[in-house]
């Protein structure tokens, strides 16, 4: 039943996906400087609750060419980074395909524990303060397309990577590009990005809003946002073309928070738009934060970096009090 209502809500985006150009991870209409991991003896305090981070890279069936993964700033140390003392850390890189890359259980999770590290490992290399990396762009591949996990019901192949702090305690602040090209940033027409659970930096603008877009899958009636550490630091506002802004609660200092949200009908289908304002005052500098979603049946949802159905706009309602949400 748990494969079905996947398979389900995995259809009702086949054509969604085939329309998109999403290789930037994260990307723009997201508004998020960077994706973040941290070293695994930092603190959870500093934003971190598990110190791994796995995206997966979505690629058409009928795409021939090769294909490359490349991550900017990989390196733990410079400008980009957040350093607690000195430079100590390293964060390992991984690219999987092959069976089970994504359809193994374990892999659509939101913690690094059991057989998250399926299928067959292509690509490794562990990263610790190198200058040469330091704002530049790191290259993995070239892979075949078919070097992933074909998965039917996408009619694309499917590859996953993992970001893990392996030692010490910095932050490492970092972004993906999947590109035809190893040497400049070039996308493919219905690639998409997604992950599982999102850990990012926030801006430290405080007029900056950045989003996320959980999609809502059939079978959808409620759905439990997790945040973890977001230091009070602004709102979470849930928008959708049926609900214009509604805030869900947000957690303190090395603390996760949940918050439970009634799916309205006309949502299922679509995405959510997690608006994320800063607070104004004052400002929280180098917000590091964790989300996840996930179902009535405690399956995890994807945040697709282009969403699908695009990003909602909220449609007035006219009238009609009884149908706004509770």
């Amino acid at each position: 039943m748990k494969e079905m209502r996947r398979l389900i809500f995995i259809l009702s985006g086949v054509v969604f996906c085939q329309l998109s150009y999403s290789q930037p991870v994260p990307n723009k209409e997201e508004n998020i400087p960077h994706l973040m991991t941290f070293g695994n003896e930092s603190d959870i305090s500093w934003g971190d609750d598990d110190f791994s981070q796995a995206f997966f890279f979505q690629v058409p069936a009928d795409f021939k060419e090769q294909v490359f993964i490349r991550v900017y700033d990989p390196d733990t140390g410079g400008a980009v980074d957040e350093i607690r003392g000195g430079w100590n850390t390293q964060c390992q890189f991984e690219v999987y395909g092959g069976e089970g890359c994504h359809s193994e259980d374990d892999a659509r999770e939101t913690s690094p524990f059991g057989n998250y590290k399926s299928g067959t490992l292509l690509a490794m290399k562990v990263f610790g303060e190198e200058p040469r990396y330091d704002e530049s762009w790191y290259t993995f591949g070239p892979f075949n397309p078919a070097e992933g996990e074909y998965l039917e019901v996408f009619d694309s192949y499917v590859f996953k990577v993992i970001c893990e702090g392996i030692s010490g305690d910095d932050g490492n602040m970092y972004n993906y590009y999947l590109s035809t090209s190893a040497v400049e940033n070039i996308p493919i027409e219905g690639a998409n990005a997604f992950a599982y659970e999102y850990s990012f930096r926030m801006h430290n603008d405080v007029n900056e809003t950045s989003h996320i877009y959980p999609y809502i899958m059939e079978g959808t009636v409620t759905v439990q946002i997790s945040n973890f550490d977001w230091d009070n630091d602004g709102n979470i506002l849930v928008v959708s073309t049926e609900r214009q802004g509604q805030r869900i609660a947000i957690s303190e200092e090395a603390d996760w928070v949940e918050d439970q949200v009634k799916v309205i009908e006309a949502e299922v289908g679509g995405s959510y738009d997690l608006q994320l304002p800063k607070r104004k005052f004052p400002l929280v500098k180098n917000n590091n934060v964790v989300v996840n979603v996930r179902n009535q049946f405690n399956e995890t949802m994807p945040f697709y970096t282009s969403p699908i159905g695009g990003v909602p706009e909220y449609k007035k309602y006219k009238g009609n009090l009884e149908a706004l949400p509770d």
